[in-house]
């Protein structure tokens, strides 16, 4: 991202470019169920990648920073379509039992990529020429829609439609959109009502899940009495917490210690490798251990956040790297068994409802922290950009102001434990 604002600007976009991403995953994902009972699993999975495919054609050949973003929001869109239609298929061909051990995979290969990730961004990076890293993700997006034709079993599409949850989509675009325009908005009020009436639309829009038959995240979503309503309140809480780290991470370690791209990358990408090792450390656990890990992994992900918010500016490369893996790590304990909980608890009409609001919920989450992030970055002074200076002076607040969210999911996590 340094790179690509050095050559098209868009220092105050920063948040963006990672929220119209996420909120294109969720509007996706919010679809892609459907997609694929109407049109079946492979042919609705080839059409995302597709969408993938345009999305990164357009970042490659953006003149500005705002066609960047919207081909962010496009692969988004492909991107969350796919990860929506993986977690559908899980339940649809998986005992319960067996849950934990598929999320331990998916994890490992999510681990996989978010590690190869950083190594082709840099090496274009490093090299001058940054769009040819969307170029290569093109060529990617079609290897695996080759691949999807290939492998992925033929499944019968049916005449049975479905509403999509206009009004939820709606209200959280809306919200997510406001919550990042508070950070390049002139005025201090204009941009203070920005981040509140984007709070009332986020908390509007559970409102209307509540009372409408077509839903975006299930019933219980926002009750806190209920095991599947606390597990979606430490996915959103914890992602928020932590998606700062990835939006503004890279550029605070090649400016405050002097790291190049590539291993800028790595050292956020930390995080993947500390989630990924102890997913499948923790796969095998016995049911009687679930509430143990659920409360581990939420105290290790809120000192990671203590930590790493202090390393990012005051401390060095060894410490970043290490209180990154710290945060994936709590994340790799708990995930399986908070996606399980918020699954298994949710009547069987809402199974796989609940079952796609664990990746839609963290998206929600991540798009709110990083439009979240951006406006704080802004009203920080880091609108163009981040000098040594600015960010020893003005980087601990950007970081440690979300850590009330990190401890609020350690209170709802440590409640889900006991449940």
């Amino acid at each position: 991202m340094p790179s690509v604002a050095r050559e098209i600007g868009g220092y105050q976009y920063f948040g963006w470019s990672v929220a119209a991403y996420l909120l294109g995953s969720i509007l996706a994902g919010a679809c892609a169920g459907k997609l694929s009972i109407r049109f079946g699993l492979r042919r609705a999975t080839a059409l995302a990648g597709v969408i993938y495919a345009v999305g990164c054609a357009m970042s490659a050949l953006a003149p500005d920073f705002l066609i960047f973003v919207a081909g962010r929001l496009v692969q988004g869109l492909g991107a969350g379509a796919i990860v929506s239609l993986c977690y559908v298929a899980i339940t649809a061909m998986f005992p319960e039992a067996l849950w934990p051990r598929v999320y331990g995979a998916i994890a490992g290969v999510w681990g996989a990529a978010t590690l190869l990730g950083p190594l082709c961004g840099g090496l274009f990076a490093q090299a001058g020429f940054w769009r040819g890293a969307f170029w290569f993700f093109v060529v990617q997006a079609v290897i695996f829609v080759a691949a999807v034709m290939a492998l992925v079993p033929r499944g019968p599409g049916t005449t049975e439609q479905g509403r999509i949850p206009g009004r939820q989509l709606a209200l959280l675009t809306l919200g997510v959109a406001l919550i990042a325009a508070a950070g390049v908005v002139p005025g201090g009020l204009v941009a203070l009502l920005c981040a509140a009436f984007g709070a009332v639309a986020m908390a509007a829009m559970l409102w209307v899940n509540q009372r409408s038959p077509d839903r975006l995240l299930p019933y219980a979503a926002g009750d806190l009495t209920q095991a599947t309503g606390l597990g979606l309140a430490v996915i959103f809480l914890c992602e928020a917490a932590t998606v700062g780290f990835s939006v503004y991470g890279p550029t605070f370690i090649q400016v405050l210690h002097g790291a190049d791209p590539l291993l800028s990358g790595y050292v956020i990408g930390s995080i993947a490798a500390g989630w990924t090792a102890m997913s499948f450390a923790v796969a095998g656990l016995a049911p009687r251990h679930e509430g143990l890990a659920i409360r581990t992994g939420v105290v290790i992900i809120a000192a990671g956040v203590a930590w790493g918010a202090f390393e990012m500016v005051r401390g060095g490369l060894v410490g970043i790297t290490l209180s990154m893996v710290l945060l994936g790590a709590g994340f790799g304990i708990c995930w399986a068994f908070l996606a399980k909980r918020v699954i298994g608890s949710a009547p069987p009409e809402e199974q796989a409802l609940a079952s796609a609001a664990v990746p839609t919920t963290q998206l929600i989450g991540g798009a709110t922290g990083a439009a979240a992030a951006g406006a704080l970055a802004n009203a920080l002074g880091f609108a163009h950009g981040v000098t040594p200076a600015s960010g020893l002076a003005h980087g601990l607040p950007l970081f440690y102001a979300f850590l009330p969210l990190a401890l609020l999911g350690l209170a709802a996590g440590w409640r889900l434990g006991r449940a």
